[in-house]
């Protein structure tokens, strides 16, 4: 099954609803961070819920990043996604192994913590960026996500992502939905879409059995006549570059880039989110402060 969002809505347009189907993008990010199971399905299901949120963003340059800060043994998981859907991301300690929360049941909440926020950043392309931060409810990432859309942005939302793992420790299958209701939505509509989240249970076992994010959808919104809208492809996508790091290189100031001239094996920078590293020799530093210098004095 390939990575991609598909969108739908009721008929009577009252529900939002999209769901994600990402095997190779959280297999891909396991094989990046070299996860373990929980910190896999951790960081899995904080992928494609920032892929799902970012999915929503309208224009082209826009970005969402995904903060989630437990308290766990985890540490800290940050995610971004651009506006078509796909993502990166990384967490503090992929090395995280915990006792099953029951029999085939990893215990993410556990690994994640609850003491601590899930933080949205909006990149909008605006003076200032649009933030919003919720209390953590559960650490099983989708409950907090629920709760963020409650609370942040007065959206009542459900959402359900699931991450299984094989014993040899890939990803088997990944995907999850967010359904949310818009406004006008009466009683009625509230009713009929709970129903069909409490019918349809966890999403895992569904993944489990190879069913596809149309299915998934139509499942979940059995009560209603569903119209799909669109589907993207979705990937593990990073956007580092040389260029980038040269550019946050000049912005340490010329001061500290002498600094690091100094040392004739220059600096070695390595990216978060794919691992790649950058290597800018002592010659390259000293150009580089030189041209943080002619900056300052403009």
């Amino acid at each position: 099954m390939s990575d991609k969002i598909v969108r739908a809505i009721t008929s009577d347009g009252a529900v939002m609803a999209a769901a994600i189907s990402a095997r190779a993008l959280v297999e891909r990010a396991r094989q990046i961070h070299t996860t373990l199971p929980v910190a896999t399905a951790a960081l899995g299901r904080s992928l494609m819920a920032a892929s799902l949120m970012g999915n929503q963003l309208k224009g082209e340059s826009d970005s969402l990043t995904l903060q989630i800060r437990g308290g766990g043994p985890l540490g800290g998981i940050t995610c971004v996604s651009d506006a078509g859907g796909n993502v990166r991301g990384y967490l503090d300690n992929p090395f995280v192994h915990l006792p099953e929360k029951y029999q085939g049941k990893l215990d993410v909440g556990a690994a994640v913590g609850t003491d601590g926020t899930l933080t949205v950043i909006k990149d909008l392309g605006l003076k200032e960026p649009y933030v919003g931060s919720v209390p953590l409810v559960s650490g099983e990432i989708a409950e907090d996500v629920t709760s963020y859309f409650a609370v942040s942005e007065q959206f009542p939302t459900a959402c359900a992502l699931g991450v299984l793992v094989e014993r040899n420790q890939s990803v088997a299958a990944a995907g999850g939905y967010l359904i949310q209701l818009l406004p006008g939505a009466d009683e009625d509509t509230i009713d009929r879409v709970e129903a069909g989240v409490r019918a349809f249970g966890s999403v895992t076992p569904h993944l489990q059995a190879g069913l596809t994010p149309e299915e998934m959808l139509r499942q979940v919104l059995s009560g209603f006549e569903v119209e799909l809208l669109d589907e993207t492809p979705v990937a593990y996508r990073c956007t580092c570059s040389r260029e980038r790091y040269r550019r946050g290189l000049l912005s340490l100031g010329r001061e500290e880039l002498e600094e690091l001239a100094a040392d004739p094996a220059g600096a070695e920078l390595k990216c978060q989110f794919c691992g790649k590293t950058y290597h800018f020799s002592g010659e390259e530093m000293a150009v580089l402060a030189k041209e943080a210098g002619q900056m300052r004095q403009k």
